[in-house]
């Protein structure tokens, strides 16, 4: 007898905090949906790669590395040195002497051409980024259009579940059923709307995933008029994952076999020209030149250096290879799961929702004329129902594969 007070006691508690979840619900779609900006999958791809911090800094590592190429050309420092004593005779005399060294060779090409091909790898990675942010934005995109779908079913249970509480309070008033049909009927409705403020909470969550990959304050939200089944373009040929990822590789390649030669052209000799003055018996002005050059008798540790840069161009060459059969075999993976989960898909689209429909349909009328109990409609209603969750699960399921299939992962370590 305690235990049932205290159920009744917990019912009456639930139902009088559900208004209030209903308008903390309210107030909650109502601030989402204010000033919401509503755009094509397009859209958001081009803004998310407009406003990203991330390829923002790409492109300041691009306008770095092209800066530099005016560095290729790399004098010595400039040598100005100063001599004052005895040097001459017992008068004390000055001497001062200016000199440059200037590298020869193709010391000034190789370091421009390393230079060039460090601007096209930071080009190459901006490219990888780019890729990655088209992925992350159509994901969150549709996980937004899912969480629609949800929302949508979740109205459908309501109106089914009203007019099922409208005739069980029917049947009940002529006394065709029991009091247990109407409170059955109302607890489903209070879940349902229950249900109904969480899902608020859950699309928000969503729409700020979005907001967040393109990185902006406005609230953004998916074009109601797209597709809730994503649309996957099979390709034949060379998906865009492995030309990025070749691309990439080759340029990490290129950048090594520059920097081997930029080492190499280290060892070639430095010319360097000079200018002096002085004063002899503390007369002036006496002056001359000079000219010399600046042989690398060791350089040893260039040559290390160029070798190390060789192992590196064979080192990039084998993670391209390894890569290149990572990424075959995940899109083999991910090609197997798309096929189930397609096969799955178009099951509920040519059958399993006409035949929810049906159920739902026919039930309603049966238990509305009487030829049906009420625990046979509840019965046949869950069944339905469970068919519409199922197609919405399946329709997310088919996306994700159809995504992941679109957009492979790529490494590039």
């Amino acid at each position: 007898m305690k235990n049932l007070k205290y159920k009744n006691q917990s019912k009456n508690l639930c139902f009088r905090w559900l208004p209030g979840l209903r308008l903390i619900a309210f107030l909650l779609a109502t601030t989402v949906a204010f000033a919401q900006q509503s755009i094509s999958l397009e859209k958001a791809i081009e803004l998310a790669k407009s406003n990203n911090i991330d390829l923002k800094i790409a492109d300041k590592e691009i306008e770095k590395q092209t800066v530099l190429k005016k560095a290729a050309f790399q004098p010595d420092p400039l040598q100005v040195q100063y001599q004052g004593g005895q040097f001459n005779s017992v008068d004390f005399d000055h001497n001062v002497s200016v000199q440059q060294f200037f590298p020869l060779g193709n010391i000034t090409k190789a370091n421009r051409q390393l230079q060039e091909e460090l601007a096209k790898l930071a080009e190459k990675r901006k490219a990888l980024s780019s890729y990655e942010i088209e992925k992350a934005v159509t994901l969150a995109y549709y996980q937004y259009l899912y969480g629609i779908s949800i929302q949508k079913l979740n109205s459908e249970l309501n109106d089914i579940y009203t007019k099922f509480l409208k005739n069980a309070e029917l049947r009940f008033k002529t006394g065709e059923s029991g009091n247990i049909e109407v409170i059955s009927a109302k607890a489903k409705v209070k879940e349902i709307e229950t249900q109904k403020a969480q899902l608020e909470y859950d699309l928000a969550i969503y729409q700020k995933q979005l907001q967040f990959f393109i990185q902006t304050d406005e609230n953004i939200v998916p074009d109601s008029n797209t597709a809730l089944q994503y649309t996957f373009i099979e390709s034949q040929e060379n998906t865009k994952a492995e030309v990025l990822m070749t691309d990439f590789y080759q340029q990490q390649i290129s950048v090594y076999q520059k920097e081997a030669g930029t080492l190499k052209a280290l060892r070639t000799p430095k010319v360097g020209l000079g200018y002096f003055a002085q004063t002899i018996n503390t007369e002036s002005l006496f002056q001359g030149f000079t000219a010399g050059l600046q042989i690398p008798l060791f350089g040893g540790v260039n040559t290390t250096k160029a070798k190390a840069a060789e192992i590196s161009v064979s080192q990039s060459q084998l993670a391209l290879d390894r890569n290149k059969m990572m990424l075959n075999l995940q899109r083999e993976e991910l090609q197997n799961n798309f096929q189930k989960q397609q096969k799955n898909l178009n099951y509920y689209k040519n059958e399993g929702l006409q035949y929810a429909n049906q159920i739902i349909e026919t039930a309603q009328k049966s238990y509305a004329n009487g030829d049906m109990s009420y625990w046979s409609y509840i019965s046949f209603l869950n069944q339905a129902i469970d068919i519409k969750k199922q197609f919405a699960e399946a329709t997310h399921s088919y996306n994700q594969s159809a995504i992941e299939l679109q957009f492979p992962t790529i490494k590039n370590n």
